[in-house]
């Protein structure tokens, strides 16, 4: 019998160039990194993105949203969400997005210190800012619940 909280979900680090993925399971409320899908201004290699949806089965996709500091919305911003809606189109899967302001730049922290400038790798960077995107998403839906 599957609960509530057993949901799977699959967290996207939206990037022009780039897109980072990882892998979430509600009741644990962790997530993995998976790696990242290349793409051309902004629009990803389907059948890479699609091959992560197909193994991994979610029941949600996380997409980070890329707000500025003060909250407000950019050029970046717009295109996430532009994605986010394909991905729910394409995947036929409830899309929600999630404040990922300062991702980068913890992920870029947690590798450094795990491995040094060599851990500093694009592709791990992309990945460790989806895993944050996710568990940031699994902070907020708690603190909502409780």
């Amino acid at each position: 019998m599957t609960t509530n909280n057993a949901k799977t979900l699959l967290g996207f680090d939206f990037g022009k160039k780039y897109i980072g993925v990882a892998v979430g399971q509600q009741l644990t409320g962790s997530a993995t990194p998976l790696g990242s899908i290349k793409a051309k201004d902004g629009i990803p290699n389907w059948d890479d993105l699609k091959h992560y949806v197909n193994e991994w089965q979610p029941d949600i996709i996380v997409v980070g949203l890329p707000l500025n500091m003060d909250g407000s919305e950019q050029q970046l911003t717009h295109d996430a969400r532009k994605f986010g809606n394909r991905v729910s189109n394409q995947c036929n899967i409830q899309v929600v997005f999630q404040d990922e302001r300062l991702t980068t730049a913890d992920a870029k922290e947690r590798l450094f210190a795990q491995g040094g400038y060599r851990n500093l790798k694009k592709d791990n960077i992309d990945a460790l800012s989806a895993v944050l995107i996710i568990e940031s998403y699994f902070e907020n839906s708690y603190s909502e619940n409780s």
